[in-house]
């Protein structure tokens, strides 16, 4: 059974419920087949959804009509999903998911470097497609909601929560979105180890455990950005449960 017959058996067995979300979701893909199943699923799922197949042609409909979230695949005609990604992030705070048939770490975090918030290897469950949408456009309106926060600290590191601004050592730290509310998390809980699946509940609002690697892959994302001075660890691995934020020795 190929991938897309697997989607369309998936489709059928949602049976259309409908999430009633409303949301406008951009999905840029380029395999016909694929589209068109998004296209139905996230409908059916009670999205509204334009579907573009290339990259410069995703710009354009992002700026004409700015969507809720974008469904991007790394793999396009034009302008890789990298780039679009760059760019979507440089003119705005959407929640992007990337969709990427390449599962190594290190493939993954070029993604969250490029602005990306999450990411789903292909081929994938429908079930979990729809589960990351709700928990981006969940962390988006709880983002939106909230009035001023104040600032977070530890060690040398200030995370502003109003301004969303970073600094460690008074060097500025660029994150966005989803690594900046997993720092958020470790700043509000230092010293406490913080298992895979309470920040895939709390940062992230995963109701299941699904691909626990997005949590390597942030933290491995963050730890480069937090690092990129020569600064000492603070993010440690504390196997086989999660991680930890704390100032002395290295674990990882």
């Amino acid at each position: 059974m190929t991938a897309a017959d697997m989607h369309e058996r998936a489709l059928s067995a949602t049976g259309g419920a409908p999430e009633a979300m409303r949301a406008r979701v951009l999905v840029v893909e380029d395999d016909p087949r694929l589209a068109a199943f998004l296209d139905r699923a996230l409908t059916r799922a009670g999205y509204r959804v334009e579907l573009v197949s290339d990259g410069l042609t995703a710009l354009a409909a992002a700026q004409a009509a700015p969507p809720d979230v974008v469904l991007l695949d790394v793999m396009l005609p034009e302008l890789d999903g990298l780039e679009v990604a760059r760019r979507l992030r440089a003119n705005g705070g959407v929640p992007i998911l990337m969709l990427t048939a390449r599962d190594g770490v290190g493939d993954r975090v070029q993604g969250l470097d490029a602005g990306a918030d999450d990411y789903l290897v292909k081929p994938f469950a429908l079930e979990e497609l729809l589960a990351r949408l709700r928990a981006l456009l969940r962390g988006r309106a709880l983002a939106v909601a909230e009035a001023r926060r104040g600032v977070l600290s530890y060690a040398d590191v200030r995370l502003d929560q109003d301004t969303r601004e970073v600094t460690r050592g008074g060097r500025r730290v660029e994150l966005r979105n989803m690594a900046f509310e997993l720092l958020a998390y470790f700043l509000r809980n230092p010293g406490r180890v913080l298992s895979r699946r309470e920040l895939l509940e709390e940062v992230w609002g995963y109701d299941f455990l699904g691909d626990s690697n997005v949590i390597e892959v942030t933290v491995g994302h963050l730890r480069q950005r937090l690092e990129a001075g020569g600064e000492p660890r603070l993010i440690h691995t504390v196997r086989p449960i999660g991680y930890v934020l704390r100032l002395e020795g290295s674990t990882a």
